[in-house]
């Protein structure tokens, strides 16, 4: 897929990686990646783009979405024709990437024919890192079938979570076995497991324990036979604990962790997945998701504090699904990690930049992108970035208003805004 060279002039570099913004210089995009930092001669034929002393930065990153369930109700997946969902997952796709978002790692649904498409530039979109379905034991959750369904294991009917490959309940050690092999078949850079209670499953506390460790060390096991890692959705202590002895190498949310196995991440490299949820970000018509949501939400705050004092590896995600009309908090919950929970702005654009960046990479060869570097602006690195009305490195609610803040926005060296031109 050819492009055409872009040379943007006069602009001051947030790089992802050092703290302070650059003088204003120039910047040479040639064949997808960032050739020259600097002076450059540019080719007779690149577009020019002046920044006038704008920002440019790299293209946001999440690490938590669900791309097909993002685009749809959880009434329109349930009941809905399969090929609207795939539709509203590409419609959604687009406008993630209006908002900034080049690249993401999505942790539940059928996504890899998606990121296919959008690679080859046939419609607009961000960079795609895979789960495919995510794996739940039986009562787990991602076991979306009624209470007096039989298990699939004593050969019930699958959901139509599981029908929609959304989600795959998966029994004992051949099964988890099977399932992440079938999950990488698919096109999965990464695996996601359940190893605890959710918010919206309608058949788990949120202190339940899921997996054993034989059957979580198994999908570690199966998974690193492919050179690549496990995550694992899990809000409790007891959860987290199991799933860190299992080798998982990301924990998902972790709302409801103590101090001291915050620092057991620490200790052990596991990265923190977690999301700056605020009650409102979620409506549920039953009175037990909505509790279990509260309880959640009551943990972000000390989450991320007590994650800051021990140095974790902190990943910043949004987990927005099955109400599109909230799909745009995406930009909002960005910006809270500095107004709301602590962090420096410059703290909170490393993380979605670079700092998502490095756990991306965690799928070694399965990476689509490993040909050059996401979340940076260096020499080499793919051209995705974002030219920025305002100075995100010292105020970042910048951010959270895309449609007016963000002059240009690029991806793999393609322009998809330039109200610079």
């Amino acid at each position: 897929m050819g492009s055409v060279p872009i040379l943007i002039r006069d602009v001051r570099v947030f790089d992802g990686l050092d703290s302070e913004l650059s003088e204003p210089r120039s910047v040479l995009v040639e064949d997808r990646r960032i050739a020259a930092i600097g002076g450059a001669t540019p080719p007779p034929d690149a577009l020019v783009v002046e920044g006038g002393g704008r920002v440019l930065m790299p293209g946001l990153t999440d690490a938590h979405v669900h791309l097909f369930a993002a685009g749809n109700t959880e009434v329109g997946l349930a009941v809905g024709s399969t090929g609207s969902g795939y539709y509203q997952a590409l419609a959604e796709a687009g406008r993630m990437l209006m908002r900034g978002f080049t690249c993401v790692r999505d942790m539940g649904g059928d996504v890899t024919a998606l990121r296919q498409v959008l690679d080859a530039g046939a419609f607009p979109g961000p960079r795609i890192y895979p789960s495919q379905a995510a794996l739940s034991q039986t009562s787990g959750h991602g076991d979306f079938s009624c209470a007096y369904d039989d298990a699939t294991t004593f050969d019930g009917a699958p959901s139509r979570a599981e029908g929609i490959g959304f989600m795959r309940v998966a029994d004992g050690r051949d099964q988890v076995l099977a399932a992440v092999r079938e999950q990488l078949k698919r096109g999965a850079t990464q695996i996601k497991v359940m190893a605890g209670g959710g918010v919206t499953s309608a058949h788990d506390p949120l202190d339940v324990v899921q997996y054993t460790v034989d059957e979580l060390r198994a999908a570690v096991e199966a998974a690193a036979d492919w050179g690549t890692y496990v995550s694992a959705h899990v809000f409790s202590d007891e959860g987290i604990r199991r799933a860190v002895a299992a080798g998982i190498k990301s924990v998902e949310h972790g709302h409801l962790a103590s101090e001291e196995t915050i620092r057991l991440l620490t200790d052990e490299g596991v990265w923190l997945s977690t999301q700056p949820f605020l009650e409102g970000d979620h409506s549920f018509s039953s009175p037990e998701s909505t509790a279990k949501n509260k309880q959640v939400c009551d943990g972000v705050a000390r989450t991320y504090a007590w994650a800051r004092a021990a140095g974790t590896q902190i990943a910043f995600g949004t987990d927005l699904l099955l109400d599109p009309s909230k799909a745009t908090l995406q930009s909002e919950m960005l910006t809270r990690l500095s107004s709301t929970f602590g962090f420096t702005p410059v703290e909170a654009l490393k993380m979605v930049t670079s700092g998502n960046a490095r756990l991306f990479r965690l799928c070694g060869e399965r990476d689509p992108y490993k040909a050059a570097r996401i979340g940076e602006i260096t020499v080499g690195a793919w051209a995705d970035l974002l030219i920025v009305e305002g100075d995100p490195t010292r105020d970042p609610n910048v951010l959270g208003a895309p449609e007016e803040n963000l002059a240009v926005i690029i991806k793999d060296g393609r322009v998809h805004r330039n109200r610079l031109a």
